[in-house]
């Protein structure tokens, strides 16, 4: 979105000085007690009597001084719209950095929770590894207690021969 100035179409501006506003033709005539047609000023014959040239130089003066200002509240205005490219540029060169160094921050965070998590991991399974260990050691010996069991139970319903002996006698 781009600014744009005033526009005001440029105003000519004379570089003429006020006319000398002649009051009565006595006035003039004691001035040059000669009074020949070549001493009278050519730009006198055009100017209008009374206060409308002055009021025409004023009305010009306006104009120049209204020109002037226009002028210089564009330039203000492309001098701000400089400001506001040179800072936006300034302020994206900036958050382009701090995003950097963001990431970068982050990547780093990110490797130093995945040695925990690597660490934590390899000690898991240490520990799977072990608890499978200990768990076929633990089948191992209910499969020998079941087999003791076993044995026990069989011995005790054969009757020894001390058992058999001790039946036969009382017979």
């Amino acid at each position: 979105m781009e600014r744009q100035g005033v526009a005001v179409p440029p105003v000519e501006l004379k570089d003429q000085e006020p006319p000398a506003i002649v009051e009565s033709g006595e006035h003039q005539q004691n001035e040059n007690h000669e009074e020949t047609p070549s001493s009278v000023a050519p730009s006198a014959s055009c100017q209008l009597p009374g206060p409308f040239s002055s009021l025409d130089s004023s009305i010009e003066t306006l104009k120049k001084k209204a020109q002037e200002l226009i002028e210089n509240i564009n330039e203000s205005r492309q001098k701000d719209h400089a400001l506001m490219t040179n800072f936006r540029d300034s302020l994206k060169m900036k958050v382009s950095d701090l995003t950097e160094k963001l990431e970068e921050r982050m990547y780093q965070v990110y490797s130093h929770h995945s040695k925990i998590i690597q660490e934590r991991l390899q000690e898991f399974t240490q520990k799977m590894a072990k608890i499978s260990h200990l768990e076929m050691e633990l089948k191992q010996v209910c499969q020998t207690v079941e087999t003791m069991y076993k044995d026990l139970c069989v011995q005790s319903e054969v009757p020894t021969s001390e058992e058999q002996n001790y039946k036969d006698g009382e017979c």
